[in-house]
């Protein structure tokens, strides 16, 4: 384990990114009226968005390294990380709950409150992929720490 831990941050930014790109592909899917496109590619992010949280859990159980966000960026840059890596964590916490009500809902056929409740959870779900990698290039690629 201690060989992949140092590689899953990558890996997690790679399955957001993944993530980000299926549910836009669903909603266009749908919006397109491609039904049976639209329901495997949100399922598809389900399961991408599953693995990542295995992935996110297995990195934080083996590491005892906290990464902190540099002192070195200016004030701004700082505000916008805090706000994006708080907003990103609250609603992270409502994705999973969001998503499974949302697929049951479509998979019970009860398509009127599927889409009342996919009216919201969309835009939260790709909100939480998108600042997930804006969390990793800002923490890992464009304000890494000094060495």
């Amino acid at each position: 384990m201690e060989q992949i831990t140092p590689y899953l941050p990558h890996v997690n930014a790679s399955l957001n990114a993944l993530a980000t790109v299926l549910l836009i592909a669903g909603y266009v899917a749908i919006k397109g009226r491609r039904e049976s496109a639209h329901r495997a590619l949100m399922v598809g992010s389900f399961v991408v968005s599953v693995v990542f949280l295995a992935c996110y859990l297995v990195y934080h159980a083996n590491t005892t390294i906290v990464k902190k966000f540099p002192e070195y960026p200016p004030d701004l840059v700082r505000v916008v990380y805090y706000f994006i890596l708080f907003t990103h964590i609250v609603l992270a916490a409502a994705v999973p709950f969001l998503a499974v009500a949302t697929i049951y809902l479509a998979w019970r056929d009860q398509r009127a409150r599927h889409v009342r409740i996919a009216r919201w959870t969309f835009p939260i779900w790709l909100y939480v992929s998108v600042t997930g990698v804006l969390v990793y290039l800002m923490l890992y690629q464009l304000y890494p720490p000094l060495p």
